[in-house]
């Protein structure tokens, strides 16, 4: 069974327990809340990897973060998946015609108040990357399964507006991958382990 086919039947099982709604702690959405999507690109080789962009320092939200390629939900947007394959493309040139979809992740709410939809694709190995600067400051990929791994998910906590507030840290190397990307990850991780992914 091919990696992407995997990915799919574990992704096709139900959400399982565990699983982080969003940044606010409860499941109700605003009539504010907007909507956006990410591609959760993971590279098909032995040791499966994971994309992930560094945003400019001098953007207005999340700057120098690590993130998935993605963003906001256009009008013209058919659904999730188109978003973050546009995204991917304008940020990184991604040929959505390389990517296997996969499925679909749990969404997550950020603290900024978008409902993010992590969209799961397999990409092949050698797939050439050409950032866009004005959106991508770098860009990296680290072990699937060091990712994944709970051992490697750090709670920490920081201090927002005045509040304590607790978040995962997924140390690769000199990258620090936190805030939604990590919880994301969290996610992935419990749903990838609930179905199953293995070898086959």
């Amino acid at each position: 069974m091919t990696l992407a086919a995997r990915l799919a039947a574990a992704l096709a099982t139900a959400s399982p327990k565990g699983i982080s709604t969003g940044d606010h702690g409860h499941d109700d959405l605003p009539d504010d809340t907007r909507e956006a999507a990410v591609l959760v690109a993971i590279t098909d080789r032995p040791e499966p990897g994971l994309l992930f962009i560094v945003r400019p320092d001098a953007m207005r939200l999340h700057p120098g973060q690590v993130a998935f390629p993605g963003g906001k939900v256009d009008p013209d947007d058919r659904d999730p998946a188109h978003t973050a394959l546009r995204e991917a493309w304008e940020e990184l040139a991604i040929d959505p015609a390389m990517v296997e979809l996969c499925g679909l992740a749990d969404p997550y709410r950020t603290i900024t108040n978008y409902r993010v939809t992590p969209v799961v694709g397999v990409i092949p190995p050698d797939l050439p990357i050409k950032p866009d600067p004005r959106e991508v400051a770098d860009w990296f990929e680290a072990p699937l399964a060091f990712v994944l791994d709970p051992a490697n998910h750090h709670r920490e906590t920081i201090e927002v507006d005045g509040r304590q507030r607790c978040y995962t840290r997924i140390g690769w190397q000199d990258r620090n991958i936190w805030g939604a990307t990590a919880a994301m990850i969290v996610n992935l991780g419990r749903r990838l382990r609930t179905g199953e992914l293995h070898d086959a």
